[in-house]
Formats: structure tokens, sequence, C-alpha cells
């Protein structure tokens, strides 16, 4: 009897461990939409036993869904594809300080709130891609040059409300000032070869069709367009090629995507752990070979794509600037006419 309910105690004690595990989660409000990060997650998942609930929207809808639900939110990190997004959450007190040693040693500062309320993850580059039978490289030079006349009739990129736009002229702003700014992307429409429309891939895709010369564009859209399913997307990869901007300048501008705690998380230490994994080799090396975004951690190797478009000088702004200075972009866009 004694044995039996020895092994009957032990059994017990085996269901609530596991039952401890399977109740140990966080929820992730997430503006990415990438299947391999689902994938991701799970090997988090199978290495820590820490479930990922995943709620997806747009990163505005996740903000303000954060704000009506308050300290009561089920969100434990908050995740944009955008720094100027996570530092507006940063203002908006929606975030936490996140007390970590391994992210500060190493995520570099400029890719992270000096407070450390986020952290980014995932770097893209905001650059140019070409039609090399209309273009020579020699004629691009920096974003600034796409406001000559040269180029009228020529440029194609999306619209303002994009926040990819947004925190490139941002970048501006913090390098020429509001004024200049404003007058460049006021050029910048009066160039363009039709009104602002689609997506990053659409703009790629006419320039391929040749309703344009130049596209402003991320980098890792070209790498998604260039690991399509699609054939033809594969063949608009194929005909354009890529330049940096500003190599003779500031550098090149990048952005982030990245996570911040939330201020109503109920497990910080988890969705912590978990913005460490973020930060792994495996998780680092991972966006390069999956979504084609460049790690944040230093001595990760790039894909071979990435190595194929070549090294570049990147823009030392801290990328909190995004945030602080998307207000007056938006004012900018709107005062030049850009739809």
């Amino acid at each position: 009897m004694k044995r039996i309910r020895t092994c009957l105690t032990g059994a017990l004690a085996l269901v609530l461990a596991a039952a401890a595990v399977a109740e140990e989660a966080i929820t992730l409000y997430s503006h990415r939409h990438y299947e391999s990060d689902q994938e991701l997650f799970q090997r988090f998942t199978d290495e820590t036993g820490i479930e990922v609930k995943v709620v997806k929207a747009s990163a505005d809808e996740l903000v303000e869904r954060l704000k009506a639900e308050g300290d009561n939110s089920p969100a434990d990190i908050l995740v944009a594809a955008d720094a100027g997004r996570l530092q507006r959450a940063k203002a908006a007190g929606l975030l936490q300080p996140i007390e970590s040693e391994a992210l500060v040693r190493r995520i570099p500062a400029s890719y992270r709130d000096p407070d450390n309320t986020w952290f980014g993850f995932a770097l893209r580059a905001r650059v140019l891609a070409y039609a090399p039978d209309r273009v020579d490289a020699s004629e691009l030079s920096s974003y600034e040059a796409l406001a000559d006349p040269q180029w009228r009739g020529r440029l194609l990129v999306r619209s303002s409300p994009n926040i990819y736009n947004q925190s490139l002229l941002a970048s501006i702003i913090a390098a020429r000032g509001e004024e200049e700014a404003q007058a460049w992307a006021a050029a910048i429409r009066k160039n363009m070869a039709r009104p602002p429309q689609g997506s990053d891939r659409d703009q790629m895709r006419a320039v391929a069709a040749g309703l344009g010369d130049v596209a402003i564009v991320n980098t890792y859209y070209v790498g998604l367009l260039a690991n399509s399913s699609n054939a033809k997307d594969r063949q608009v990869a194929e005909s354009l090629q890529l330049f940096f901007p500003n190599q003779d300048g500031r550098g090149t501008h990048v952005n982030v995507s990245g996570a911040g705690l939330t201020r109503s998380s109920k497990n910080p230490q988890a969705a912590t752990r978990f913005l460490e994994f973020l930060a792994s080799d495996e998780a680092q090396a991972s966006f390069t070979q999956t979504t084609y975004e460049y790690p944040v951690v230093a001595d990760i190797p790039w894909s071979e794509l990435q190595r194929s478009w070549g090294a570049f000088e990147i823009d030392a702004l801290h990328l909190s600037s995004l945030g602080d200075l998307n207000a007056a972009a938006v004012k900018a866009f709107n005062r030049a006419g850009w739809e």
C-alpha cells in the first residue's frame, strides 16, 4: 500500500508540474506577419516550455488596444516593425524598463531605447532599387539628390502614412532640419512617376514594368521578392539593382523590428527570457535567412543574398529619434502635398 501511495504521489507531482509548465505563457501583440516568426517562437517554446500566444494587428491598432485595456491587458510584449512606433508606445506610458544584462550587452545602443523599454532585433535599410538599363549607378548618390529635376516622372515610392517613409523623413529632419526636409518631400512628390500607391514590392514591380526608374524600398522586401514562390516576382528582383544612399555622408537610413515589455505584463521574467532569445545567435541567424533582415548583433553572418548587395555605412542616428520626430515628419508630408 505504501508503494502504491508513493507512486500515486509521484504521478500527481508530474501532473502538477506539467500543468505548471503548460500554464506558463506569454502574449505578444505583434505587427509582424511572417510564418517564419511562428516557427521561431515554437523553437523558443520547445527550448523553454513557455508558450507564446500571438495577437496580430497593425501597430497603431495594438497601441490603441493597450491604451484601452490598461493594466488589465493580457499583453506581455509589444512587437512593432518600426522603432518610431515603439518609441511612441513608450511615450504613451505603455512600456516598462527591461532588466537584462544580456540584451544591453548584445544590442547596440542606437538600436534600443535609452531607458531599455524596447530593443531592436532585426535591421533593414531603406535603399534605392533601380533599373540598370535606364539608370547608371553613377547617377545616384543620396536621398537628397532625388529631389533634383533630372528625376522628374521617374521615382516610385509608397504613400506618406506609411511608417517607413515617416521614419525616413524623420531621419532627414534630424540631419537637415524641418524646412529642408519639407522642401525635399515636396520635390520628391513632383518627381514621382505616379501618385503614391501600393507596397514596397509594388514599387519594385512598377520599376520592372517600366513605369518608373527608381524605387525607395526596404532591403528585406527585395529578399522576399527574390525568394518568392511567384516566378514573376523573382524575375522582378533579378531585373533590379540596389543602391545604398548617402555613403559619402551620414550613411544609409536604417530601422528595426523590435519589441518592448508592456507595463501590464503579468509574466515579465518569461517575457524577458523571450526577448533574450530574439537576441540569441540562433534567432539572429534566422532573421537573415527567412525574412532577409540584417542582424543587430555583431558577428552574425549575413545571408548569401545580403552579402551580394554589399557592405554599407549606416546612419548613426539613434533610432529613438524616429519616434521623437514622427509628428514633425507627418506635418512636413502634409504640407508638401505627399498623399
